[in-house]
């Protein structure tokens, strides 16, 4: 069992074996042989080289953006998707109106697409911050990536859906996939935000004395 996030020396990324744990997945020549031979197909190897050179070319100077863009661009992608959740709509607007000036086709999908109820896949009122679900708008990302798959995106962008709904988008997508930001209504989505403070004001959040 990989256990990577408890590694203190992190000698991989020094190519240092020595200094790793027992069981890391570098030590798995199998795994890794397997890998390896991924990046020998043209997309792949074209999207991680071109990461690369973007993530050398504006480090600690870019912002995730710039760098969506500049990605974008060395790939040489024209035909944008971006599903996006309705609680940033404004957001996205902006963020259509800057790709569509960088020159990229850009077709957006709203998470309500559809307005079908919750109440269609079985969620109870009380389940509903509203108290109504056959009134809310369920969120609709399997539509969503459709959509996008139907249109033929070439790339397709994320912009602050659901936790489950984004793991969903990611499953049905059929076209590469990059996150722009996540959603998190508590920090003004910056998640990293409560685990900054994970030994401090949250401690009780995230280490309850009971938790289930």
């Amino acid at each position: 069992m990989y256990n990577c996030a408890k590694c203190g020396l992190v000698g991989c990324a020094q190519q240092d074996l020595q200094k790793t744990l027992p069981d890391c997945p570098s030590k798995n020549s199998e795994l890794q042989s397997k890998a390896l031979k991924e990046y020998e197909k043209e997309e792949i190897h074209r999207i991680a080289y071109q990461s690369a050179c973007v993530e050398a070319e504006g480090y600690c100077n870019d912002t995730r953006m710039v760098e969506i863009i500049n990605l974008l661009k060395r790939c040489n992608y024209k035909k944008i998707g971006f599903a996006f959740c309705r609680g940033l709509h404004r957001e996205a607007r902006e963020v259509a109106q800057i790709l569509e000036y960088h020159g990229f086709e850009v077709v957006s999908v709203i998470c309500k697409n559809g307005a079908v109820p919750k109440a269609h896949i079985g969620v109870e009122d009380e389940n509903t911050p509203s108290g109504h679900a056959d009134q809310e708008v369920m969120c609709n990302p399997v539509a969503q990536a459709m959509a996008l798959n139907e249109a033929k995106t070439e790339f397709n962008i994320l912009l602050g859906l659901c936790v489950g709904h984004d793991t969903l988008f990611f499953k049905y997508s059929e076209a590469p996939v990059t996150v722009l930001a996540v959603k998190d209504r508590v920090t003004g989505h910056n998640p990293l935000a409560a685990i900054y403070c994970a030994k401090g004001y949250y401690k009780k959040k995230f280490y309850p004395e009971n938790p289930d």
